[in-house]
């Protein structure tokens, strides 16, 4: 089913590159999470993966980001993968450990991109936890990346540090993917 959906994302954002390769990033964030909660990884895989299929479309209309993909993917995923999506723009209520884990991990993705892109090598192999932690306190940086948001991981019984080491090694083993 990955493939699938892999194939469909790749095919409508070809395009917008860095838009694919975030659905990536959070793909790849989800998984591992789900691994340390004791999760179904491929749903959270797959959650992770086509979170943002609609936002092209909805990026303008906040209330509506989540409700397309819904429709698109209902019968082919999950009816829990698709609330995990349309929880994350915060239309609707966080129920589980996917939903919350999807609302936080998606701003944090952005926020580690920017901090690989401003680090001196501009490698996230050389980008370490310490680094992302000290971007997360200047609200300026990234100010897109939802520091409320990424710190409701919090609610999941994670600290934010061990959080931001989580998605940061996830990111990092697919740095080729992400072009990081």
């Amino acid at each position: 089913m990955r493939n699938k959906i892999y194939d469909i994302l790749k095919e409508k954002y070809k395009n917008n590159s860095n838009l694919f390769k975030h659905m990536l990033a959070v793909e790849a964030c989800m998984s591992e999470l789900a691994k340390y909660f004791n999760e179904n990884i491929e749903k959270w895989q797959i959650a992770g993966l086509i979170h943002d299929y609609d936002y092209l479309e909805t990026k303008d209309n906040i209330e509506k980001h989540g409700k397309l993909t819904v429709n698109k993917f209902r019968g082919i995923v999950d009816d829990d993968i698709l609330h995990a999506v349309e929880a994350h723009s915060g239309n609707i209520e966080r129920k589980n450990l996917m939903d919350k884990a999807l609302f936080s991990c998606d701003p944090l993705t952005g926020l580690i991109v920017a901090s690989t892109l401003m680090h001196p090598t501009r490698k996230i192999e050389n980008v370490d936890v310490k680094f992302v932690l000290n971007r997360f306190k200047e609200k300026r940086f990234a100010a897109g990346a939802n520091r409320e948001s990424i710190r409701d991981c919090e609610t999941m019984g994670i600290s934010l540090k061990d959080f931001i080491e989580i998605c940061l090694n996830s990111m990092k083993a697919i740095s080729k993917e992400i072009g990081l």
